[in-house]
């Protein structure tokens, strides 16, 4: 299939991107990697009257340390996120989620803010950027340094977000671990590459006495968008990570979802996944927060 006609602008500055966007905020579209906009196009599922092309827009391309943390421009491939070592070192949960983004050639043209804008509910990198505590800045034209958009306000529902009409994200900035962390990410998918019947990324940070400090979990594939699963986070709080304990956070994750069936799963088969998925990724990071001197 072929998208509609549309008028296309390919602009080398950010400046120029943003009053392009300024100029038709309700139907305009920028396009990043391509990857999700131009195959919604071909179905006619998205038809941006202009579509706005960021590729020529360097100042978008980059990757930097942030107060201890990693942040990274929105226009920066996902396979340059994969292979960073800073990104390695600051936040290794997304060093170990990128490889199960579709193929290697998707992630050569894929960004990370176009993931991330696109907000699938089944996309691996929505899902991360929250367990993280990421935050997202959005630039509009006459106010290029934006706003911060914190990552649990940011998703609000089946492929949306908090970015208004006429903005652009442009930076995502994920903060320092604190000591003593551990990361996992699990999914499971009839194939690698495909998209997840559903996927977990968690983190688990331990006070001194080996007990559960900080706990966050979001799932992926189980709802409109990422879903922070409090209850399970709750069931960790002050816990030292036990089989027991880590065995009820997985069931609380299971018991407060409220998926979907489709022709790819029903929706008891998707809880089953989640009660696995979660018990497994808590027992890595767990295990990797305690490996830490």
């Amino acid at each position: 299939m072929k998208p509609p006609a549309f008028e296309y602008r390919a602009p080398e500055t950010l400046e120029e991107a943003l009053a392009l966007l300024a100029e038709r905020p309700e139907d305009a579209k920028p396009l990043a990697g391509g990857q999700s906009l131009v195959p919604a196009m071909n179905f006619r599922l998205a038809v941006p009257a202009l579509l706005v092309d960021l590729n020529r827009v360097a100042e978008l391309d980059w990757i930097r340390e942030a107060d201890g943390g990693v942040s990274f421009g929105a226009m920066t491939r996902q396979r340059a996120v994969e292979r960073s070592e800073l990104v390695a070192e600051r936040a290794p949960l997304l060093s170990e989620t990128l490889p199960h983004v579709a193929h290697p050639q998707i992630r050569n043209r894929g960004t990370i803010g176009g993931s991330v804008a696109h907000a699938d509910p089944a996309a691996e990198m929505p899902a991360a950027m929250l367990a993280l505590g990421a935050r997202f800045r959005a630039a509009r034209a006459g106010t290029p340094e934006g706003r911060w958009i914190e990552a649990a306000e940011f998703f609000t529902g089946l492929f949306g977000t908090a970015l208004e009409p006429g903005e652009l994200l442009v930076e995502m900035e994920v903060p320092a671990a604190p000591a003593r962390t551990g990361w996992a990410f699990r999914e499971f998918a009839r194939r690698h590459g495909d998209y997840a019947l559903v996927g977990v990324a968690a983190g688990v940070t331990l006070d001194e006495a080996g007990r559960c400090a900080r706990t966050r979990i979001a799932l992926l594939s189980v709802g409109d968008g990422p879903v922070a699963a409090r209850a399970a986070e709750a069931a960790m709080e002050g816990e030292a990570p036990t089989n027991e304990v880590v065995r009820a956070a997985a069931e609380a994750a299971a018991a407060e979802i409220d998926p979907s069936s489709d022709i790819h799963a029903p929706a008891e088969y998707r809880r089953h996944l989640t009660r696995v998925l979660v018990d497994r990724a808590l027992t890595a990071a767990a295990g990797r927060a305690g490996e830490e001197p």
